[in-house]
C-alpha cells in the first residue's frame, strides 16, 4: 500500500503541483541568484569589468558539464523514487536514492581531476582570448576544487523535492544562496580577490547546501532515508537511473555544446565584446526561464506518482495545466525582453559599448521565446512518466541537429555575421519545441486515454 504521506493521488492536481512548484520556483529564483550573483558583482569591478565578466562566461560550458552529471544521477533517480513511492515500495526507492548519491560523489571526483588537467585547451576552444583567459582560469580552477559539493547539492536536492518536501528543497538552495550573496562582496571587493573571490564564495556556499541535504536525508523527518547500506551499486539500478537521467544529462551537455558554439562563433565574427554579450544573454535567460522551470520540475513528482498509482486522468490534467501556464508566461516574458532589453542588460553590465551592441542582439535571440515553453512542457512529461528515450531524442534534436548547424551556416548563407549566429536560437525554438510538444500529444495522450479507468474520464 502506498505511503499516505505526500500522496499526490489525492486532492486537486493543480494544488498538488503548486504545493511543490511554488517553493521549487522560489528555490529556482534563489538558485538563479546563486548562479548570477557572481556575474552581477564581477560586472561592477572597477577595472576590466567586461573582460572579467566575459572570462566568467567562458566557464559556463564547463559548469554546464558539471550540472549534466548532477542531472544524470539526480534527475535520473528522483522520478524513479516517485514511481516506486506511488507503488508503495519505499525500500526500493531508498536503494535508488543511495545508488544515485554514490554515483554523484564518484563522478564529482573524476570531473574535478579531468577539468583541472584539461582546463586551458578547453577554455581556448570555448572562445577565450589572451585577454580573457586569465580571468576564466582564475574562476574555474577554484570552482572545480569544490565540484563535489556542487554535484551533491544539485543532484540530491531532487530527492528531497520528489518526496514532496518542496519547502525543505527551497531551504537547501536558500542556505547556499544567502551565503554566496554575503560572501561575494567580502571576497571580491573587501579582500580584493576579484574573480577568485567569486569562485571561492560559490564553493563555500555549495558546501553548506550539500551539508544541509545530507543532514536532512539522514534525519527522521524524511520519508526516504540515505543509508550506508543503500550505497552499494547494483547494475539494474544504475542502468535505470542513467537511462532516465540521460534526458537531463543530454539537455545540459547539449547546453554546453551550444554555449561553446555560440562563444567560438561570436569570437570569430564579433570578438570579445560579443562573447561578453552572450554571457549577459545567458544570464538573462536563467532569470526569465526560472518560473517555468520551477513549474515543470514541480509537476514531475506529481505526474510520476499518479502514473505509478494508475491515476491517468490526473496525469492528463497536470499536462494541460503546465502547458497552458508555461505558454502564457513565456509569451509575457518575450514581450518584456523585447520592449525593455536595456533594463535586463544593465543588471549585469553598464558598459556603453556592450549596451549599444547588446540591445539588438537581445531582440534577435529572444524572438518567439514562447516556443521554448513547448520544449519545457514536452520534456517534463517524458521525464516524469519514465519515457527516457523520447526526452533524450528531443534534447539532441533541438540543440545538436538544429542549433549547432544553424550557428555555423546561417552567418555564411545570410552574410550577416553576428546576427546570423543569434538567429539560430529562435529558429530552433520553433522547430524543436513544436516537434517535442506535438510528439508528446500524439504519443502520450492516447496512451493515457486508453489506460484511463472506466468512469473516471471527465
Amino acid at each position: 500500500m502506498a505511503d499516505t504521506k505526500n500522496d499526490f493521488s489525492k486532492g486537486s492536481i493543480v494544488e498538488n503541483i503548486m504545493k511543490l512548484a511554488v517553493p521549487m520556483t522560489f528555490a529556482q529564483l534563489i538558485n538563479v541568484l546563486y548562479n548570477i550573483i557572481d556575474r552581477i558583482y564581477i560586472g561592477r569591478i572597477a577595472e576590466d569589468a567586461t573582460l572579467a565578466l566575459t572570462g566568467l562566461g567562458l566557464c559556463l560550458p564547463i559548469i554546464s558539464m558539471v550540472i549534466a552529471f548532477a542531472n544524470l544521477f539526480g534527475m535520473g533517480g528522483a522520478p524513479l523514487c516517485s514511481i516506486e513511492r506511488g507503488r508503495g515500495n519505499n525500500e526500493e526507492a531508498e536503494k535508488i536514492m543511495g545508488n544515485s548519491f554514490f554515483l554523484l560523489v564518484i563522478s564529482g571526483i573524476i570531473l574535478t581531476a579531468l577539468g583541472l588537467f584539461f582546463k586551458k585547451p578547453m577554455l581556448y576552444l570555448f572562445g577565450a582570448s589572451d585577454n580573457t583567459y586569465p580571468f576564466a582560469n582564475q574562476y574555474i580552477s577554484i570552482y572545480l576544487i569544490g565540484n563535489i559539493f556542487v554535484m551533491i547539492g544539485l543532484g540530491m536536492n531532487s530527492f528531497i523535492n520528489s518526496q514532496g518536501f518542496g519547502t525543505i528543497g527551497m531551504v537547501t538552495v536558500l542556505v547556499g544562496a544567502a551565503a554566496n550573496i554575503v560572501l561575494d562582496p567580502i571576497f571580491i571587493f573587501a579582500l580584493d580577490m576579484g574573480v577568485r573571490g567569486a569562485a571561492l564564495a560559490t564553493i563555500i556556499s555549495q558546501f553548506l547546501s550539500a551539508l544541509w541535504i545530507v543532514l536532512f536525508l539522514r534525519g527522521k523527518k524524511t520519508i526516504l532515508r540515505l543509508k550506508f547500506s543503500t550505497l552499494r551499486l547494483k547494475k539494474h539500478r544504475v542502468q535505470a537511473i542513467t537511462a532516465l537521467g540521460m534526458s537531463g544529462f543530454t539537455m545540459s551537455i547539449t547546453n554546453s555544446l551550444v554555449q561553446i558554439m555560440y562563444n567560438s562563433s561570436l569570437q570569430r565574427y564579433g570578438g570579445d565584446l560579443y562573447v561578453g554579450i552572450m554571457t549577459v544573454i545567458n544570464s538573462v535567460r536563467e532569470v526569465i526561464s526560472m518560473p517555468v522551470h520551477g513549474l515543470t520540475n514541480g509537476s514531475q513528482p506529481v505526474m510520476g506518482f499518479n502514473y505509478g498509482a494508475g491515476e491517468y486522468k490526473r496525469v492528463k490534467q497536470a499536462i494541460k495545466f503546465i502547458s497552458v501556464v508555461a505558454i502564457i508566461y513565456t509569451t509575457v516574458m518575450w514581450g518584456l525582453v523585447h520592449i525593455f532589453p536595456e533594463f535586463f542588460i544593465r543588471i549585469f553590465n553598464q558598459d556603453g559599448q556592450l549596451l549599444e551592441a547588446g540591445i539588438p542582439s537581445m531582440r534577435i535571440y529572444y524572438f518567439g521565446f514562447f516556443f521554448m515553453s513547448l520544449q519545457f512542457a514536452g520534456q517534463s512529461v517524458f521525464v516524469a512518466l519514465g519515457k527516457a528515450r523520447r526526452a533524450v531524442f528531443f534534447s539532441i534534436f533541438r540543440k545538436v541537429v538544429i542549433v549547432v548547424p544553424l550557428i555555423l551556416f546561417l552567418p555564411v548563407i545570410m552574410g550577416n555575421g553576428v546576427d546570423g549566429v543569434l538567429m539560430a536560437e529562435p529558429v530552433s525554438n520553433l522547430i524543436g519545441g513544436g516537434a517535442c510538444f506535438i510528439t508528446m500529444l500524439v504519443t502520450v495522450w492516447p496512451e493515457l486515454s486508453q489506460k484511463t479507468k472506466p468512469g473516471k474520464e471527465g
